[in-house]
């Protein structure tokens, strides 16, 4: 029989967050929860008392209102959370430790290390917060990051949600036309953006992008720069731009201000990926966001008081929220500005060992790409501080696995997530009780009612389908921007399920009770009439040494659909016909004879957007002679 790669021992289960949470439960609920799969279910059948419960032992700060404490919980969409509540998002994050504890660290290519201490975070919260007050900024108003994971953007936007105001940012590699098909839509006040940026050992101008970016944002009424490559830029072709030492100037630290809004405030606004048209804009409120967040960093990831937790990304990502979440937990961040690769493959290893990061997330093709690359942690570095690597974007495959626990290290538990931009959260997480099992997730997460359904709505184990949440949870977006009747937000998640969300991830639930991702399920293929994954390829293909990545599409054929793979080769290596047959030969053996590819093509590079993800659905528009509307949204359109 099949073993787990990785269990955890009798003293973790026993030291962990979640195992004094289920004791909890048991002791409210009055009934025995022996085992994450009972408290999962407890969690569902019990959602107030859940959510009410993870409120208290979370140790949120606000108040929680009056019961009920859930109205018109069976609705989707629209069941309220929380309905009296009062509470600010900054406030949560800036409450846990005394001043003298380690808020963060920042890392950054050519530049020098940088600590914050929490009354140096809160000191830096104050004064921007102040400087935001001045200029009018109120309770809904838009306060917008062009700028990089360093500290100055976790201030900017603690000091901006601490008035109540939105947040919404952007990496700086992005295009000036990407930043404005997203800002553009919600019209901000304020926008906070470096001079440039370091990566991959080159410096990188931001000020023609961002003179581009401020003319076409009438409604800014202050632009505030943080140097990064020099330390007084030109700002004279910038209108309304002061650097931001200028604009705290005449603040001094003081004591903090939180506005008190209800649970559903909104708190930020987030982009779809854009790759087929104009970014949806994607509103999160404050006590979901908060709740989850906390939810997914002490009971799924466990973790403890003054750790250290880092995540590979960028400020134009879902996971750099979920990172500065942290705070909340009582963790010690570890932000990194740069290439993962630069000068070498050890570089995020040897912050491991330097920073005693107990907490590595990054994405599944970083894994991936450690494997091509022949990077072998476990013999040059110590690591000892690692219990956790997460891993999400996009499936992590069974090989990667392997290669976590043979070249990385062997006892840690390696969670995949998913979820997403949506729900700025997790459907399926990791628990520090819980075995690894190859190729697998872990788990649904806590409070969510997920099930793989297939095409008759029916729930199946052991066969892929769509993954659903049959209930509501409190990170649900609040609705999309500019959508007054909520018919794109309707459209996008519960038009194929009247009443459940369907999240678009074609998947399957084990006997284990785990999950297997098989791509997204708009990218799915379908020759023969046969459901195909696209990661079911992907997997076979590129454990081939000469094959540095490839994409996969279905192009509609003489009234069928072929398999159409493109691949991007290691360097000097040609797409020779002997290739071309081990690569089939190798999808034919461990697949089927549906998945082999009816053609395959060299291609220089795979297109992907700014997160990282490979663009399936442009790359197919493009075969098929429609038009990729909005390149700008790709970190490399010319691919």
């Amino acid at each position: 029989m099949p073993q787990p790669l990785w269990q955890p021992s009798q003293a973790v289960i026993d030291s962990s967050n979640l195992t004094a949470f289920r004791r909890s439960a048991e002791y409210l609920g009055g009934v025995p929860l022996p085992d994450y799969a009972a408290l999962h279910t407890w969690s569902l059948e019990e959602p107030e008392m859940f959510w009410r419960l993870l409120w208290k032992q979370a140790g949120v700060v606000g108040d929680t209102g009056r019961d009920p404490f859930v109205i018109d919980e069976n609705r989707m969409p629209g069941a309220q959370w929380f309905p009296e509540a009062r509470l600010n998002f900054a406030e949560n994050l800036l409450a846990p430790g005394d001043d003298a504890d380690e808020a963060l660290v920042f890392h950054g290519e050519s530049q020098p290390v940088r600590r914050m201490t929490r009354g140096q975070l809160r000191a830096a919260v104050s004064q921007f917060a102040q400087a935001l007050g001045a200029l009018g900024i109120q309770p809904g108003d838009r306060v917008v990051g062009y700028m990089p994971n360093m500290p100055e953007t976790l201030v900017a936007m603690l000091a901006a949600t601490s008035l109540g105001a939105i947040w919404s940012s952007c990496s700086p590699d992005f295009g000036a036309r990407g930043v404005l098909d997203r800002f553009g839509q919600i019209e901000p006040k304020l926008l906070i953006a470096v001079d440039g940026y370091f990566y991959g050992g080159k410096a990188h101008s931001l000020q023609q992008k961002l003179a581009e970016v401020v003319a076409e944002l009438p409604t800014l009424e202050r632009v505030v720069v943080v140097p990064v490559l020099e330390p007084k830029p030109d700002l004279t072709k910038i209108p309304g731009a002061e650097l931001l030492a200028d604009f705290i100037a005449p603040w001094s630290p003081g004591k903090l201000s939180f506005e008190r809004l209800p649970f559903d405030h909104p708190l930020y606004i987030l982009y779809s990926s854009g790759t087929t048209g104009v970014p949806k804009c994607i509103v999160h409120g404050a006590g979901g966001t908060l709740l989850q967040h906390l939810k997914e960093h002490l009971l799924q990831t466990d973790i403890k008081p003054g750790e250290r937790l880092f995540y590979f990304t960028t400020c134009g990502w879902m996971m750099w929220n979920w990172l500065v979440s942290g705070l909340a937990a009582g963790a010690t961040l570890v932000l990194y500005d740069g290439s993962p690769f630069y000068p070498d493959g050890n570089v995020l290893f040897d912050l491991v060992d330097e920073e005693q990061i107990a907490v590595f997330g990054t994405s599944a093709k970083y894994i991936d790409a450690l494997n091509k690359a022949g990077v072998t942690p476990a013999k040059t570095h110590d690591l000892s501080s690692l219990k956790t690597i997460l891993s999400t974007g996009s499936p992590l495959v069974p090989e990667s696995f392997d290669f976590v626990y043979e070249s990385i290290k062997a006892d840690l538990c390696l969670s995949s997530i998913a979820g997403g931009t949506d729900i700025v959260s997790c459907f399926i997480a990791g628990a520090p009780t819980l075995p690894v099992w190859r190729g697998e997730l872990q788990c649904a997460a806590l409070g969510m009612a997920v099930q793989i359904w297939n095409d008759a709505a029916e729930s199946v184990v052991g066969q892929k389908g769509e993954l659903v949440c049959l209930q509501p949870f409190p990170s649900m977006p609040i609705g999309f921007w500019n959508d007054p009747d909520g018919s794109r937000y309707h459209a996008a998640y519960f038009e194929r399920f009247p009443g459940v969300w369907c999240h678009g991830d074609y998947a399957e639930v084990t006997d284990h009770g785990g999950y297997i991702i098989y791509g997204r399920s708009d990218s799915v293929l379908n020759p023969g009439g046969v459901r195909i994954g696209t990661a079911e390829i992907y997997r076979q293909v590129e454990q081939l040494d000469e094959v540095v990545e490839s994409l996969v599409i279905g192009q509609p054929w003489q009234g069928d659909v072929r398999v159409v793979l493109f691949v991007h080769l290691r360097d000097g290596v040609e797409l020779t016909d002997e290739l071309v047959t081990r690569i089939r030969q190798r999808v034919r053996e461990n697949t089927t004879p549906r998945h082999v590819p009816a053609k395959i093509l060299q291609v220089p590079d795979i297109p992907r957007t700014r997160s990282g993800k490979i663009v399936e659905l442009a790359v197919r528009n493009l075969v098929i002679g429609e038009a990729v509307r909005n390149r700008e949204a790709l970190a490399n359109p010319e691919a």
